[in-house]
């Protein structure tokens, strides 16, 4: 018996409302540039928002770890970090899987367009999920249906199956798991003997309200400007036209087109009577600057629903603006940006307490300090230096303590005694 649905499948349905199913479909339509007939996607506005805060976030990007177990795991991590936030901007959130290869953990990305969420906690977070993995063998098309469960205790449970199909409309089959010979050793069910705590994920999500349908679910980072990104697109279009009617036309009788060296593109030809018609040259007036103006209107109107610096998208010369709003427009970027590397840094700091959770189960030893410093630099968010001088300021008018600065400016942590005693050692010589 076929499948043709993924809820068939898993036996159950996608408990994510139908607005929002569509618009993860439309977003990552937007970043690909999929557009209608009446649309112009050149510019890809989507991608181009998403590029520039990545580049932005990691521009002046380190992190580091004391323990060389917690160090080869955010190696492996630094790996996928620009690709995460990526999936993260354009689905309004980004699952990140740990697993086991021969060089030790590795990590998965799973969008949000390739996740159904069958139940959710109390807290809005997903605790039983299904996701999708797709392969072509010769003439086959085989999809790997992976469900996870945790329940009430905090156990958790992971089932596979693979469906087997010679088309991709449909899932096809069931078949063995030994079908496929990188899925040969994944056990249809397995139920983990401690508790995770978790669906063994962890779940990146951005920061905005949802504004599709209010629920927990994370939204696209140009989420609220998909319209205006239509509007753009479809304007686009439409200057295209102008500029394609606008072309000089030389309109003659139909029977001069057969002659040799004529060109489709510049003779328009009219079933009428030669006498009558003549040669007519139509050249209709362009109205660029009209199109152009709109445009800048739409480009600018998304820098500020989505928090972007005045002149990112936009011609930043087309418009005066006084001081006072060109530093809000800086601020308000520097405030976007930060709020993504928030979600970025805590990720990480979920990934490295899930990996070290994860091997403790498996038997392996792991250690206490699972700490990990995260600087971003001293470029467009802030000035380093001047930061440490207003650090020392507090330090001179005694209301911070000398190790805080000094663990702050050297990325040292300083949350307990030991952290502080730690810093005294390496940084405070003795009086």
């Amino acid at each position: 018996m076929s499948i043709y649905s993924y809820e068939e499948a898993f036996g159950d349905y996608d408990k994510t409302t139908t607005a929002m199913r569509e618009a993860v479909q439309e977003w990552f339509s937007l970043y690909y540039g999929l557009g209608s007939a009446d649309e112009d996607t050149c510019q890809k506005l989507a991608y181009t928002v998403v590029n520039k805060l990545v580049k932005t976030m990691f521009g002046e990007y380190a992190v580091t770890a004391q323990e060389p177990v917690v160090g080869q795991i955010v190696d492996r991590l630094n790996a996928h970090k620009k690709e995460a936030v990526q999936l993260a901007l354009v689905g309004g959130e980004c699952f990140i899987k740990p697993w086991v290869d021969e060089q030790g953990v590795a990590f998965t990305l799973i969008p949000r367009s390739n996740v159904l969420v069958f139940a959710r906690n109390t807290a809005g977070e997903p605790v039983d999920i299904g996701m999708v993995e797709k392969t072509t063998r010769g003439k086959y098309y085989y999809t790997l249906l992976e469900r996870r469960t945790v329940d009430e205790n905090g156990f958790l449970t992971i089932s596979y199956r693979l469906y087997r199909s010679l088309n991709s409309q449909t899932l096809g089959s069931l078949v063995s798991l030994h079908s496929l010979p990188e899925y040969a050793l994944l056990a249809e069910d397995y139920r983990y003997e401690k508790p995770v705590g978790s669906v063994g994920m962890v779940r990146m999500k951005t920061p905005m309200l949802n504004c599709i349908d209010g629920s927990n679910d994370g939204v696209a980072v140009f989420a609220a400007a998909t319209g205006l990104i239509r509007n753009i697109d479809r304007n686009e279009a439409l200057m295209n036209g102008e500029f394609e009617r606008g072309q000089s036309r030389i309109i003659v009788s139909k029977d001069m087109l057969g002659q040799e060296g004529l060109q489709d593109h510049l003779f328009v030809g009219l079933d009428e009577d030669p006498e009558q018609v003549g040669i007519t040259i139509f050249a209709p007036e362009l109205r660029e600057q009209s199109f152009l103006e709109r445009k800048q209107e739409y480009l600018r109107n998304m820098e500020s629903i989505i928090g972007l610096r005045r002149g990112m998208l936009s011609d930043a010369n087309m418009e005066k603006r006084t001081a006072t709003e060109i530093t809000s427009s800086h601020g308000d970027f520097h405030l976007t940006v930060i709020e993504f590397q928030d979600m970025w840094e805590q990720a990480v700091h979920k990934v490295v307490e899930l990996c070290c959770k994860l091997a403790q189960l498996y038997g392996f030893t792991v250690p206490e300090n699972l700490a990990v410093s995260v600087d971003w630099g001293n470029g467009v968010l802030y000035d380093e230096d001047k930061a440490w001088l207003e650090y020392k300021g507090m330090v001179d008018a005694g209301i911070l303590k000398p190790e805080v600065a000094l663990g702050w400016r050297f990325g040292m942590p300083a949350n307990s005694e030991e952290d502080l005693a730690a810093i005294r050692q390496k940084y405070m010589p003795a009086q």
